[in-house]
């Protein structure tokens, strides 16, 4: 039976490369968000949801549009 002592390895040598590949207008394709969506643009978030508490959703569109867009920034597709 083969035991594998304190500081031997079986890990594979060879590294592991990342290569980003363009779609076809020749653009890098999404990244997947860093962050989980309730945790991205906390400043945009807070103004957006003080907005639509105090005057409506009708009113609050700049901050709504304001959020969407600091999400899209994060690579949220919203």
């Amino acid at each position: 039976m083969l035991q594998m002592g304190i500081g031997s390895s079986s890990q594979n040598s060879s590294p592991v490369v990342s290569i980003k590949s363009l779609d076809d207008q020749g653009s890098v394709p999404d990244v997947k968000p860093k962050k989980k969506i309730c945790c991205a643009c906390p400043e945009t978030k807070k103004l957006r949801d003080e907005c639509i508490v105090e005057h409506g959703e009708s009113a609050c569109e700049k901050w709504i549009e304001a959020h969407r867009k600091c999400l899209r920034a994060e690579g949220f597709n919203v």
